[in-house]
């Protein structure tokens, strides 16, 4: 194949003399990125030349080298090397970054010789250490290989490797300081190619790097594009294939959620391999500290009185509940507890405090700040961080977040209904501020019926309210579909009373929503309604089935004499499922495929990564009520 290639090549004109290309045979123990590395190219110009490479790299093979596009010209390199301290006394109104421009070094290198800048504030009268360093001036070739290179406008990681054909991996190498998130004017490491190398980024389209063992046709589920679309934008395809870490352009328009798969359950029981001990943290907001654990009735009375402490208690037993049932399988688990305090400057404590680079995961913490500054600070490290109960702001690469998006929910409900082959009708009732839901919905239902509440004749403001004679002639003998969009409470209550006394003889109606939020739970909801109409809407959890045998039902019933809340449930679901995730393969990006769905108590998990992130839960349920009990609707 090589020397078919090589004659073609030069029938081709094409001039393989050393001045272009070089040959190198292949040693004992070398890789394909230990010689893209050697020759200052990348693995996919070497199996560009070389596509025997790919099946067949073993020692005494001659491959094809083309020369680097990198420049490696001398240039004069500064390093520093610390010599002492200078002691300052922090006036008022000072900074840490003003400090840092007055004595030209970095904040970080200040908080570095002042450990408990780390976890708390500057303060006036502060006598703080600021390092001092001797500069050097030497002659360099090598580390020529790079360039400094300012973030543009809209550029992240994703669009940055892809112009220097690089892969995020190296990028983040290149640029262990790297921030989770680039901001313009950031300084960082590039490949050093001439300008015309580079790879021109547009607006309209985005970046996706390819994740480890991802074909053609997980990407088709995941972007909508055919293997010929993906070669059409991006030619190199054809050529080297598709590679874990390369960085391909996309649509703007393509969406990682597109396909919502349909994926049978995974029994992780049955695949267990892997016995180290895992080593777990958990973070949430005990805030112990406000507790007297001496007096036994003030602990009662606080923990009645704390929703928040009563959830964060009923989680930990879930949690404690999962550790022995993973125990009885062969899994054993390392588990610190750490306190939040639902404070910023606690959790920067804990991190400083404490080395978490060997552990395989950590849950929590349950404030959105709080686990910001856990997820970041643990990303170079790449320790897994569980969003448990809470949507992070940033998912970023080491981010499992559990909860599902809400437009994965709302997509989950309106393909359930669009498979419902036996509706005659969709009618959708909405109120005024949920006009736009209203319109999205006539868009996927084009002969959908379209009501609207009734507006203040005086004020002009939604009166949440529609007439009876709204209704009329609207349902016919059969199955009509009715969305209700509301967050009124009292607009959601009429309606459902009008919609139950329209049920009559063969006339069907089947109540369903994108969203359930309190205005469905209300006092005037009635249940008795809500079961005739068979009130259908998409949930993260399901409730169990307490007629149906269930150990963990049963042993949490012994132990504390009633039914487990919804917490307790996803405590044992989550840390349950995280314990056979890892003992199924090395670490938990491994064992988080998205064709892997688990079930448990309550909750189901099948993580997909983010186009430009982390990972996200798409297992959703669509449940009902029946005979005034919520089951999984088939």
């Amino acid at each position: 194949m090589k020397k078919l290639l090589i004659v073609i090549l030069i029938a081709l004109g094409l001039n393989l003399s050393a001045q272009n290309y070089i040959e190198h045979k292949i040693k004992k123990g070398e890789t394909i990125e230990s010689v893209a590395k050697k020759y200052l190219v990348t693995p996919f110009d070497i199996f560009a030349l070389n596509p025997d490479a790919k099946s067949d790299f073993k020692p005494n093979t001659i491959l094809i080298i083309p020369n680097s596009k990198i420049k490696n010209e001398p240039i004069n390199e500064e390093s520093k090397e610390l010599i002492g301290y200078k002691t300052h006394k922090v006036k008022r109104k000072e900074t840490l970054y003003g400090l840092s421009k007055k004595y030209g070094i970095s904040e970080d290198e200040i908080k570095k010789a002042n450990r408990f800048l780390y976890s708390e504030n500057l303060k006036k009268g502060d006598k703080i250490r600021i390092p001092r360093y001797k500069t050097f001036i030497s002659k360099v070739s090598l580390k020529n290989t790079v360039k400094k290179y300012k973030v543009q406008p809209k550029e992240g990681k994703w669009r940055i490797a892809y112009k220097f054909g690089i892969t995020v991996e190296e990028l983040e190498a290149l640029n262990p300081n790297m921030k989770p998130i680039l901001q313009p004017g950031d300084e960082l490491n590039v490949p050093n190619i001439e300008d015309k190398d580079e790879k021109l980024v547009e607006d309209q389209y985005n970046y996706y790097e390819v994740l480890p063992k991802e074909g053609f046709y997980r990407l088709k589920i995941k972007t909508g594009l055919t293997q010929e679309e993906l070669e059409d934008l991006n030619p190199e395809l054809k050529e080297s294939g598709l590679k874990a870490g390369m960085v391909l352009k996309i649509p703007a328009s393509a969406d990682a959620t597109s396909g919502l798969l349909d994926v049978e359950t995974t029994n992780l029981e049955s695949k267990i391999k892997n016995f180290k001990v895992k080593k777990l943290a958990l973070m949430l907001p005990y805030r112990l500290h406000r507790i007297d654990v001496d007096s036994v009735e003030e602990a009662k009375e606080e923990i009645k009185n704390d929703k928040l402490l009563s959830a964060v208690l009923d989680f930990h037993v879930g949690v404690r509940m999962a550790l022995d049932s993973a125990k009885q399988l062969g899994i054993s688990t390392d588990l610190k507890v750490f306190d939040t305090e639902r404070q910023p400057s606690t959790v920067s404590k804990i991190l400083s405090d404490n080395d978490f680079s060997d552990y395989d995961a950590v849950i929590g913490p349950m404030e959105e700040l709080c686990f910001d500054r856990v997820a970041s600070g643990l990303k170079r490290d790449r320790v897994p961080v569980i969003a448990a109960l809470n949507k992070p702001k940033e998912v970023y690469a080491n981010v499992f977040q559990t909860l599902p998006e809400d437009k994965l929910l709302q997509k989950a409900m309106i393909d359930f209904v669009k498979a419902d082959s036996l509706k005659s009708k969709v009618v959708i009732i909405t109120d005024q501020t949920h006009k736009a839901k209203s319109e999205m919905l006539k868009k996927e239902f084009a002969t959908a019926s379209q009501i609207y509440s009734q507006k203040d004749k005086k004020t002009g403001k939604d009166a949440h309210f529609i007439y009876p004679v709204q209704l009329e002639n609207v349902f016919k003998p059969g199955k009509t579909i009715v969305f209700l969009e509301t967050n009124n409470g009292a607009f959601a209550s009429s309606v459902i009373s009008m919609l139950n006394a329209y049920i009559v003889d063969s006339t069907e109606i089947v109540l369903v929503t994108l969203d359930r939020n309190k205005a469905f739970e209300g006092k005037d909801i009635d249940n008795n309604n809500l079961s005739n109409l068979k009130f259908h809407y998409p949930s993260v959890h399901k409730d169990f089935d307490e007629h149906k045998s269930n150990s963990f039902v049963k042993a949490y019933k012994k132990e504390f004499g009633v039914s487990p809340s919804k917490y307790v449930a996803r405590g044992f679901d989550i840390t349950l499922d995280i314990l056979l995730r890892l003992a199924t393969e090395d670490n938990l990006y491994e064992a988080s495929k998205d064709i892997i769905e688990t079930e448990y108590i309550q909750n189901k998990f099948r993580y997909n990564k983010s186009l430009f992130g982390g990972y996200v839960n798409e297992a959703v349920y669509i449940v009902k009520f029946n005979n005034l009990r919520i089951v999984e609707a088939n």
